[in-house]
């Protein structure tokens, strides 16, 4: 049986360059990592803020995977030429963001209200002749899974995609309830490129299952379960779990490397907030007292909630499916 790849899903704020760095020192990397995504303007050329995540400088050693969002055949077409330029071999399109300010632009997810406008929009790229390989990133449909019947009809017009990573829900169900599997397995068979999974895989058993279950798969993509537990796909490499010095190491450089790239305290403790929202599902009971650091409004009241988090809640082998909230 062929083992698929382990990638990491591209999350806003969680896996820019200090993320991927850090990981991949402590954890020995991922297959790739799928960059939070970079929207192009009608100017053709990246900000420098992009530029931070997209110089080649900042991912050397490890595979980087930038993603696109945008509506614009030109727009896009003149940044996959330019990640070209940059070294990158592959530019990934984003289909699968629900925030409302994405969607009002009918970016992300939107664009699956309009297959005609969307098939119009993959007929101009993928017509353009890039110099780099075009993967895209979809979830089933907008409010209804019937809409995927057309979607993927959609799809299956671009043999020549690298991949198409599949998120099994719908717009409407943002990240909450189970994925809609039963969609992703009527419909993987039918399609005529390499296919990728990205949903709920949170354990070793998770992916062990996913790999077993849909052969073969481009990659098994995973974003929340590795922030909560970034030993994952080590382990599922045959490797070690997180040891206790191992997580506290990784994090307080985590932190180091936030605070570099901010140049400001404050905003390094807000982004390791954000983990903390996952991380504190790999230990025992950590329920409440993860609490104090999302409280902590300087270094040493951080500091303070993470040390007594380390001395008192257990570490666990594999991490809980704590941030799961249910439909409706």
């Amino acid at each position: 049986m062929r083992t698929s790849p382990l990638v990491v899903a591209p999350m806003e704020g969680l896996t820019g360059f200090p993320f991927r760095r850090v990981h991949a020192h402590f954890f020995g990397g991922a297959d790739a990592y799928y960059l939070p995504f970079v929207t192009p303007t009608t100017l053709p050329r990246f900000t420098d803020r992009q530029m931070r995540e997209l110089a080649p400088d900042v991912n050397i050693g490890i595979r980087a995977v930038p993603q696109l969002l945008t509506r614009r055949a030109e727009d896009f077409i003149w940044a996959a030429k330019a990640l070209a330029d940059l070294g990158y071999d592959e530019v990934n399109l984003n289909l699968g963001c629900p925030a409302g300010t994405v969607v009002a632009k009918g970016k992300g997810s939107g664009f699956l209200r309009e297959p005609a406008e969307l098939q119009h929009f993959l007929d101009k790229i993928f017509g353009a002749d890039l110099p780099i390989a075009l993967s895209v990133k979809t979830r089933i449909g907008w409010s209804s899974e019937n809409e995927f019947d057309l979607l993927a009809d959609v799809y299956n017009h671009y043999p020549q995609m690298k991949s198409l990573t599949i998120h099994p829900r719908l717009r409407t169900d943002f990240y909450k309830g189970d994925i809609r599997e039963k969609v992703f397995q009527q419909y993987f068979a039918s399609f005529v490129m390499p296919i990728g999974f990205n949903g709920d895989v949170i354990t070793v058993s998770d992916i062990e299952k996913t790999n077993k279950t849909y052969q073969p798969l481009a990659h098994i993509m995973v974003g929340r379960a590795l922030m909560a537990d970034p030993a994952l796909f080590r382990k599922a490499k045959g490797g070690a779990p997180a040891s206790l010095k191992e997580i506290e190491n990784y994090y307080d450089a985590l932190l180091e490397s936030y605070c570099v790239a901010f140049g400001n305290v404050k905003n390094a403790l807000m982004r390791m907030k954000e983990y903390w929202f996952f991380q504190h599902n790999l230990f025992e009971g950590a329920e409440r007292a993860v609490k104090s650091i999302y409280k902590a409004k300087s270094m040493t009241d951080y500091q303070s909630a993470k040390q007594f988090i380390f001395e008192n809640c257990e570490l666990k082998q594999e991490a809980y499916f704590g941030w799961k909230k249910d439909l409706g």
